[in-house]
């Protein structure tokens, strides 16, 4: 039979309290105290409970992971693996451990994220934006609980957000594809909602404004960050009474899509279209051609959110944003010239 920390607290005529501080190493007790409680623990061989750790500390020690979209959809993408990956590893060297929630009640209506962190006693919550944000996000985004995003602008006063700067992703792309004379340029989007895509998705049109360089509305096509979207709305592209000399899409995994498209028409990648992705996964290495891509430092997105949160969670002072710089890495998709080393 299990001791509760009530029965533990008795056999030391002690309070549930007292046990709690001696477990947790706080308050001041005397030293002879101190020797009774864990004289005990140690006879009947006690495992505190996570309530007990709790009870004196009011620190839970455990984070909320949250996926704020539709459910499973993001968490297959390499990108977010990366992210997640770098924050539990950091998060678990500052001592936390992680509680991922489904992000989809079932048969109560809309999640409640407060209440579910209050339950758990979470200490914070890290957010992995998807899309069409709840307003249960909004809610938790405006509590005292600690939040941090990624790749989603909160506001609140106990929250920050992390993020690739999305503005200098296209703009890197832009001024490559200028640089190289090259003119006629198509987008590959994510969802028409989505936040990152649209900051991409402006940020190419205002680029390409100011390098003199048209844009083509109709080379401007709306998927889902996937390798599917991508080789459908590349296929749509191809259909159009022109094409155009290069693609740049908000993805990597567009971007595979869109080379395969673009193969199947028979065309060369990249004698005939060049493409760029973006996000830098393994697949790029290995793709023929080898994609070119704008790297996002998932690592060191990861290791920001959780140095941010435990910043927040011990109330020291933190950002509300920071933007992490992108690198264009040029591999065989998208050389030009003399650099091509003549793989198609």
């Amino acid at each position: 039979m299990k001791l509760t920390i009530r029965e533990i607290a008795k056999m030391a005529g002690v309070s549930p309290a007292t046990v709690s501080k001696v477990i947790n190493q706080t308050g001041r007790i005397s030293p002879n105290t101190i020797q009774k409680v864990k004289r005990i623990i140690e006879e009947t061989g006690y495992q505190p409970s996570f309530s007990a750790k709790t009870l004196t500390t009011k620190k839970s020690n455990m984070i909320g992971l949250i996926y704020a979209g539709e459910l499973n959809v993001e968490f297959n993408h390499p990108f977010f693996n990366h992210v997640i990956n770098s924050f539990k590893n950091t998060i678990g060297l500052l001592g936390y451990d992680i509680l991922v929630f489904s992000n989809q009640a079932i048969n109560i209506g809309e999640v409640d994220y407060i209440a579910r962190a209050s339950h758990y006693q979470l200490d914070g919550c890290l957010i992995i934006a998807g899309e069409d944000i709840g307003d249960s996000i909004t809610k938790l985004d405006e509590s005292n609980i600690p939040t941090v995003g990624v790749d989603l602008e909160l506001s609140g006063e106990q929250s920050s957000y992390v993020m690739t700067d999305n503005k200098k992703v296209s703009k890197q792309v832009v001024e490559y594809f200028y640089l190289h004379g090259i003119r006629k340029v198509a987008f590959l989007a994510g969802q028409e909602k989505s936040q990152v895509s649209n900051e991409r998705r402006e940020s190419f049109v205002q680029s390409m404004k100011e390098f003199g360089m048209d844009v083509d509305d109709n080379w401007i096509k709306y998927g889902n960050y996937f390798e599917e979207s991508g080789y459908e709305k590349m296929k749509e592209i191809l259909q159009e009474d022109s094409r155009p000399d290069a693609v740049f899409a908000v993805s990597d995994m567009m971007a595979l899509g869109a080379m395969r498209a673009i193969k199947e028409a028979g065309l060369s990648v990249p004698k005939d279209i060049k493409v760029v992705g973006c996000d830098d996964i393994e697949a790029c290495r290995y793709s023929d051609p080898s994609l070119a891509t704008v790297k996002q430092d998932q690592i060191k997105i990861g290791k920001l959110a959780a140095t941010m949160l435990h910043d927040l969670i011990s109330e020291r002072k933190v950002p509300k944003s920071l933007l992490v710089d992108p690198e264009l890495i040029i591999r065989d998709s998208c050389k030009v010239g003399a650099d091509f080393s003549g793989r198609s």
